[in-house]
């Protein structure tokens, strides 16, 4: 599988999952011979079953319907929506089923991260959004703030083999047996637009740091503006290394992190890196109008990635993912307005002065977060300098 850069994309962008719910129920209902969808959350709730009711339709018309839901993330869609899909004809697979409690140990904390869906082979769904409600429940009014991008062109190459194979892997280890290769459609991959762009994949086998890689490596040629927005940001010494080099020698750096978090321990983890980012001149700002869970960024208005990885050791070493990395200014001045939006009406700019003078208390439960999640991280087996 190819981690270039192909021409000739038509890749748009789906701000929420009000317009992400919207396009891939109507995909699914247009569907009329293949269906492979992958997520790691997967709920029973007014969102997960529409669309398992859009899929139960397209498995009773005949299109040959795959799921793949994490088996941690998703646990309750396997008390209740599993064997539902099956009886209506879905084929279904759950990416290492949880026995017992989530562990510390390295090979349990492999998740099914990434968020992919392919229809018929000539359309595909990359990003961060899961299947589940986009107001969350118990939390506040505005949807989650979160992106996914629809993609036609010569990358449904790339992005059909690499959900297939997955597939095919977990269809292995989880029956014992190989399921049989029926005949399937060839991508449709001629090209539908003008984009540029390449689907990354981070795997534990050949593609261990390609989506680290192309941030670093769009950090390191940004000229103006570098602007990152990440769910989870706990990102590795090399990692922050880059954002400081490109702030010293003049470029503007943005991060936009959770002002409202669903994963405490993580969020407050992250906020003892804030005096860090903040003396080394690096914007921060939270968002307090609803859950961000974005995963993405921007650099000088003309490279972008959507998807599935934040920046932190499980998402980056561990887990798999999906990103699209989008060489396009159009693209790119899209993402960029919603993200300065974003900041606009739903953040709050952090201050040095303002960080330094938290009470004490405040300072030492992030320390004790901090030090907590590189513990956690030390026994899962990470080393050096990540």
């Amino acid at each position: 599988m190819s981690a270039g850069f192909l021409e000739g994309n038509r890749v748009v962008l789906l701000e929420g999952g009000g317009a992400y719910f919207a396009a891939l129920e109507a995909a699914i209902d247009d569907a009329e011979s293949e269906i492979h969808l992958e997520s790691y959350i997967f709920e029973p709730d007014e969102t997960g079953l529409r669309i398992a009711a859009a899929l139960s339709r397209a498995a009773a018309r005949g299109v040959a319907v795959h799921v793949l839901v994490d088996g941690f993330g998703g646990r309750p869609f396997v008390d209740t929506l599993h064997d539902q899909l099956i009886a209506a004809g879905v084929r279904v697979l759950i990416y290492r089923p949880e026995i017992r409690a989530m562990s510390l140990r390295r090979h349990r904390l492999r998740r099914l991260h990434r968020k992919l869906v392919t229809v018929d082979a000539r359309l595909a769904f990359v990003g961060g959004i899961n299947i589940i409600d986009d107001v969350p429940r118990g939390g506040p009014d505005a949807p989650r703030h979160d992106y996914a991008v629809q993609v036609e062109g010569p990358l449904l190459a790339d992005i059909v083999a690499s959900v297939r194979r997955l597939w095919w892997l977990v269809s292995w280890v989880n029956l014992k047996r190989r399921e049989e290769r029926a005949p399937r459609l060839a991508p449709r991959a001629e090209p539908s637009g003008d984009v540029r762009a390449a689907f990354l994949i981070r795997d534990n086998l050949g593609h261990r740091r390609d989506i680290e890689e192309a941030y670093l490596q769009a950090i390191a040629t940004a000229e103006r503006e570098v602007i990152i927005a990440c769910a989870y940001f706990f990102p590795g010494r090399r990692f922050r290394q880059a954002l400081t080099i490109a702030s010293q020698r003049g470029v503007t750096v943005i991060v936009l992190l959770q002002g409202l978090s669903d994963h405490p321990m993580l969020a407050y983890a992250t906020k003892a890196l804030y005096r860090y980012f903040l003396d080394n001149r690096i914007r921060l700002f939270e968002y307090h109008q609803s859950y961000l869970h974005a995963k993405v960024a921007v650099a000088d208005s003309r490279w972008a990635t959507v998807g599935s990885s934040n920046i932190d050791p499980f998402s980056l070493l561990l887990a798999r993912e999906a990103n699209l990395v989008i060489e396009d200014a159009r693209f790119a001045a899209r993402l960029r307005s919603s993200l300065l939006r974003a900041m606009d009406e739903g953040s709050v700019e952090l201050r040095a002065e303002d960080w330094r003078k938290l009470p004490l208390l405040r300072r030492m439960a992030t320390w004790l977060a901090y030090q907590g999640v590189r513990l956690a991280i030390g026994i899962a087996g990470f080393r050096g300098k990540h």
